[in-house]
């Protein structure tokens, strides 16, 4: 892709567990739509699910900051600001970025939870227990088993499509994100803060599955809550019969249409 595409660029951005690549999909269909996109993984990410499972300690010890910094790096190589597509703790990162003026519009899909936001669910701490069970994990990549993966991603879809998507897609993930966010509202200078104040950044559309365990539905609208301050546009979305894999499971389709619907209706 050159600079001189007049495309208008989107960037997606993976959370933890899953590879940058999970976006194909999407890629393919946002590239049909006119858009100019583009999936780069997280800080020392492998360029393939397999090279990550080799290599977890590529990725070990990158936190909320360097991550947010990675991407603003890539977004200031763009002519234009991109379009941010975020899914769960990449969905705080381009809350992140948006409040910082770098982009054109975020759509967060089940963002992980931002400083302020205060409910805890009981499954959503069941889901990071493999992360804090262990203190030393903040400095480590961690991996889900299947049947964690199972709980925290594929509860809303069939027992081997799960499974299926496991195989496929999930890699190790660094811990020290999640020991992040978890002390955000104890800390004054968390990375997890995001300028939702900002009156003069672009639209935000916030997406939830109501049957999501890992970021269940009251975080996502305490996180709207946060931005009653700005004027700036902040919808939310609901997918009430989805869960945490609602970016990457046989649904997919329906949660990218939805998005691409709502770029346009906000003139991008």
């Amino acid at each position: 892709m050159s600079d001189a595409d007049p495309r208008t660029p989107v960037i997606f951005i993976h959370g933890l567990w899953l590879h940058a690549t999970s976006w194909s999909a999407w890629s393919e269909l946002f590239e049909g739509a006119g858009y100019r996109t583009s999936a780069p993984g997280w800080p020392g990410e492998p360029d393939t699910v397999e090279a990550a499972r080799a290599d977890p300690g590529s990725v070990a010890d990158h936190g909320i900051d360097d991550v947010v910094a990675h991407y603003a790096k890539i977004i200031k190589s763009l002519p234009a600001k991109p379009i941010l597509i975020g899914h769960s703790f990449g969905g705080m990162i381009a809350q992140k970025l948006l409040g910082q003026d770098l982009a054109a519009a975020a759509v967060a899909i089940d963002a992980a939870q931002i400083k302020g936001v205060l409910p805890l669910p009981l499954s959503s701490l069941r889901v990071t227990f493999p992360v804090f069970k262990n203190v030393a994990n903040r400095h480590r990549a961690v991996s889900l088993t299947a049947e964690q993966f199972r709980y925290g991603f594929g509860n809303a879809i069939p027992e081997q499509e799960s499974d299926d998507l496991y195989e496929r897609w999930a890699v190790p993930s660094p811990g020290k994100p999640l020991f992040e966010a978890a002390a955000a509202n104890f800390d004054p200078h968390s990375p997890a803060k995001v300028d939702t104040a900002n009156e003069l950044r672009g639209p935000l559309l916030l997406i939830m599955g109501g049957r999501d365990h890992t970021v269940p539905e009251a975080v996502t609208r305490a996180t709207l809550k946060q931005y009653r301050h700005s004027a700036a546009v902040t919808d939310i979305l609901e997918f009430a019969d989805r869960a945490h894999s609602l970016t990457i499971d046989h649904g997919w389709r329906e949660v990218a249409d939805a998005t691409l619907s709502w770029l346009k209706q906000q003139a991008l």
